[in-house]
């Protein structure tokens, strides 16, 4: 399962719209003792209109309307999608560093 969280707004202090949302993807997987994690980090640009009837200034803003704002921006399956490869690519590593000495 993803959990998706908001890890900041960023707002206007003359009337309080947030014009940026910087939102956090994390997906763990657990296999025996073995914990295996991805994080997707992004930032949506959004533009407020404090003169709109649906505005919420920054004071009255739960994560669950931010939230709701960024699903509706961004593509989720491909985030999504993204993480279960890093995960697989973690349990399977198909490249490796290091040196032989």
């Amino acid at each position: 399962m993803t959990t998706w969280t908001i890890a900041n707004l960023e707002r206007n202090l003359i009337d309080g719209g947030v014009f940026s949302i910087h939102w956090k993807a994390t997906k763990e997987e657990t296999e025996g003792e073995n914990t295996f994690s991805a994080t997707a980090y992004g930032n949506l640009r959004v533009t407020p209109q404090p003169s709109s009837s649906s505005f919420i200034s920054y004071d009255n803003l739960t994560q669950e309307t931010v939230m709701g704002w960024v699903y509706e921006e961004i593509n989720r399956e491909v985030i999504e999608a993204s993480l279960a490869k890093d995960i697989a690519e973690k349990k399977t590593p198909v490249v490796a560093t290091g040196t032989p000495w």
